[in-house]
């Protein structure tokens, strides 16, 4: 499994937990009843996950105190396998805590955010306009006449015809008029100018400027090299991945940003080579496509569990 994936599915899990932690510590008030109800609602792989982490914890209740001993004095299949749910369960109420603490609850509270295969857009007051890239979070204010974005979470595509500023934990980005996007990428930040000029401060203080057709990388250490990139190729706005000649990992990682659930593959395919445009709002589409022009083989366990691997030679 890829590292992505892993991390998409401990995110998950923490979500759920920060949920239950939140049920365990009193009533929910109707805002924290319809954000768990929203949760549910953004794909099926969360309402599977949360009818699971209920379904464990009403099990564990119901499971009386002596139950380890009687398991393991009695060699019974059906016991054994009540035994291993309690002992799964027990990690249930720590495993709560550990999500409620540790889960970026900034990304709920944002002003705008989006769920994972979901992109939106918002005209800000005055002119100018905000999208939203999948799995992202903004939150927005006014300081002085001038609009404010702070990137909580994901990517954005910013169109401005005024004062404007784009606050990330390694710089802000400041433009009047221009259009541009910042990506979050772990600790890093990519800023891309795709039209006009911006201005960027660093966190450590450094300052730089960006013309269309140029982009440049945000880190703890300050920024790195400017490069240059086709303003004219489609993306994500469009709803469009476009990848030419690149590893299948790499286009992998990136459509995984796109789809609800696990999407693993085998190492075995990492470098193989694609080159092609697709749609973002078919995920399936694209990983039919990608079988039938790659030696790989598409497995289904579920609509939100899929799995790549090399396909077998016919002996």
């Amino acid at each position: 499994m890829s590292a992505p994936v892993d991390a998409r599915a401990r995110q998950l899990a923490r979500e759920a937990a920060h949920w239950l932690a939140l049920q365990d510590a009193g009533p929910l008030d109707d805002g924290q009843v319809a954000a768990l109800l929203s949760w549910r609602a953004r794909s099926a792989a969360h309402e599977a996950l949360w009818q699971k982490a209920e379904a464990l914890r009403t099990q564990f209740s119901a499971v009386p105190s002596s139950l380890a001993v009687a398991c393991l004095d009695r060699p019974d299949p059906d016991r054994r396998r009540l035994l291993g749910q309690a002992l799964a369960i027990g990690t249930l109420a720590p495993l709560a805590w550990y999500g409620y603490r540790q889960l970026p609850v900034d990304s709920w509270r944002a002003d705008l955010h989006t769920a994972t295969g979901e992109r939106r857009g918002h005209v800000l007051a005055g002119g100018g306009r905000v999208h939203l890239n999948t799995a992202s979070a903004v939150n927005l204010s006014v300081q002085g006449g001038q609009h404010v974005v702070q990137l909580v979470r994901g990517e954005i595509a910013v169109d401005c015809v005024g004062p404007l500023q784009v606050q990330t934990a390694q710089g802000t980005v400041y433009a009047t008029r221009a259009s541009f996007c910042v990506r979050q990428q772990g600790q890093h930040y990519r800023v891309s100018v795709s039209d006009g000029a911006v201005r960027l401060q660093t966190a450590q203080g450094g300052a730089l400027s960006l013309q269309a057709g140029q982009r440049v990388t945000l880190a703890a250490g300050g920024a790195g090299p400017i490069e240059a990139f086709d303003v004219q190729l489609p993306g994500w706005q469009q709803g469009l991945l476009m990848v030419d000649n690149q590893p299948l990992g790499d286009v992998l990682r990136e459509l995984d940003r796109y789809r609800p659930g696990l999407l693993r593959w085998d190492p075995a395919l990492e470098r193989l080579s694609v080159t092609g445009t697709f749609q973002l709002d078919d995920n399936d589409r694209i990983l039919a496509l990608l079988a039938a022009s790659l030696p790989l083989q598409v497995h289904y366990r579920t609509r939100y569990w899929v799995s790549l691997t090399p396909r077998k030679q016919p002996a």
